[in-house]
């Protein structure tokens, strides 16, 4: 079984009166990428600082490899490397700022120059090596960055929210260059944002900290398709949310009453009446103009309503349908276009039993 590289274990972090951060257990595994996602303020730097050995919890015990850090933090700390939404460059080269660390730590200079010379090739800025980095781009200055980090070869790479600054294309491409280098080094990784594309491209596993407190940990499949309750099922991107009642409970499908409505989900593990609440992510939901030429997908669920509103988000349009209650479809622009959709025309929402999950509602 994998070794935690890094713990957390009953661990508070306060300011004043104030308790930010509240983490009973986490452990970050040897080798895996763990993404920390929550919204602006639930404590999500002060975590990753705690776990970087940079704040000292309140209290609790940060775990490296599964011994207690305390009396360890600078040399456990020469073993990591940090990378901050602020690139912090010298008003030097960008080679110099690449080799910067690893001349604070004394390693010789032919190494240094072998190391900065891989990862400026690695992040695509070689050509840049004798610029000053005061006069590159701020993609360019972070790639610095992370060619600063790696070239560091660190047992454990902590990154807050790099990329939130930059502009969408600057943003895949770094995403997609450090998808790559962290699968070929393997170092163990925790990365902090708010964007759910990153944590679904990035992360092996995902924590989602709300007020300072875990909710949920699992692998992205886990976490964006089953979230553990209401809020986190907000944040995760699931648009529709409708409380509903059990209707009937067969060969592994449930039926349940949405004030009126009738939706089928699966499910084994509810009881008949129970209370739930019924959670469907705009992507898994086909939208159709209603009428005598309506297709009709192999999903169980079709439900007819009233388009209330059509919202453009770039290349994709968010559909709303009053069906009883709100749901949520996101179709493509091209869609929209070839149904001919406006708001206040029939539609038909189509859905299929599995795309639907269930949170129990407690009493």
């Amino acid at each position: 079984m994998t070794q935690a590289k890094l713990s957390l274990r009953d661990v508070r972090v306060r300011r004043g009166r104030a308790e930010l951060v509240k983490v009973t257990h986490l452990d970050v595994l040897e080798g895996e990428v763990l993404v920390i996602i929550g919204p602006n303020g639930a404590g999500k730097s002060i975590l990753l600082e705690t776990l970087a050995l940079l704040q000292r919890p309140t209290a609790g015990r940060v775990l490296f490899e599964g011994q207690p850090v305390d009396g360890r933090q600078l040399a456990l700390r020469r073993r990591m490397a940090v990378v901050f939404q602020e690139p912090l460059l010298l008003r030097r080269s960008v080679a110099d700022n690449v080799v910067m660390g690893l001349r604070l730590r004394g390693v010789p200079r032919s190494v240094r120059r072998q190391r900065a010379a891989a990862w400026m090739g690695r992040f695509g800025i070689a050509h840049l090596a004798r610029r000053s980095a005061i006069t590159i781009s701020g993609g360019e200055a972070q790639r610095t960055n992370l060619a600063r980090a790696f070239a560091l070869e660190p047992e454990v790479l902590l990154l807050d929210e790099p990329f939130s600054a930059l502009d969408e294309p600057t943003r895949d491409e770094l995403l997609d260059d450090l998808s790559a280098a962290l699968r070929d080094t393997g170092v163990t990784t925790v990365f902090v944002t708010h964007d759910r594309d990153e944590a679904m491209r990035l992360g092996d596993q995902v924590a989602v900290l709300m007020g300072g407190v875990i909710r949920q940990v699992g692998t992205p499949a886990e976490v964006f398709a089953a979230p553990v309750d209401e809020e986190v099922a907000a944040f995760v991107g699931v648009e529709t949310i409708v409380a509903g009642r059990v209707r009937s409970l067969a060969d592994g499908l449930a039926t349940l009453d949405l004030g009126g409505v009738a939706v089928e989900a699966v499910s084994s593990t509810l009881e008949p009446a129970a209370e739930v609440l019924v959670c469907l992510r705009p992507e898994d939901v086909v939208i159709e103009p209603a009428g005598p030429d309506s297709r009709r997908t192999s999903a169980r669920n079709h439900l007819r309503g009233s388009v209330t509103r059509i919202t453009p988000l770039g290349g994709q349009v968010r559909v709303m349908v009053d069906c009883g209650f709100s749901l949520v479809a996101l179709i493509t622009k091209q869609s929209l276009e070839d149904l001919r959709l406006k708001v206040g025309d029939e539609a038909v929402a189509s859905f299929k039993a599995s795309a639907v999950h269930l949170i129990p509602r407690r009493r």
